[in-house]
């Protein structure tokens, strides 16, 4: 499985002023899709690193890696196969934007983003969180 495509990601976590858990998701206007924070690990990098990267990329935060969530695997655009690790996090510094190949982000509760997000993978690691039942909506 040399061609194996590792990635990494994060669910960003934070509590809204109304004390309801909230998870930044991601819009990526090349696939028209909401998703997790996420991107290609490069050659030698940790997936943990690749996480916080990828997410500090996306979307300006800059996070504290939490404990390791659900990982998704799939068949990429490519046609090759694809494993995608995440952890839940903590945002440290930054103000959530979009940058990179981000057009808009948004905050979330969990029962929000289980109906924005565009893939059932995605939903699948949102349930992951710890004390998100997986049925959010």
């Amino acid at each position: 499985m040399s061609d194996l495509v590792r990635a990494a990601g994060g669910v960003v976590v934070r509590w809204n002023e109304e004390g309801e858990l909230e998870v930044l998701l991601v819009h990526r206007p090349a696939y028209d899709d909401w998703s997790l924070p996420k991107g290609k690990a490069h050659d030698g990098e940790s997936d943990e690193d690749c996480a916080l990267r990828e997410v500090r990329e996306e979307t300006g935060v800059r996070c504290e890696l939490g404990p390791e969530l659900d990982s998704t695997s799939y068949i990429d655009g490519r046609g090759r196969p694809k494993l995608v690790r995440y952890w839940m996090m903590w945002p440290a510094a930054g103000t959530a934007q979009p940058y990179a190949e981000i057009d808009d982000v948004r905050w979330a509760t969990p029962a929000e983003a289980a109906a924005i997000l565009s893939y059932d993978r995605d939903r699948a690691v949102l349930a992951s969180l710890p004390g998100v039942s997986p049925r959010t909506s």
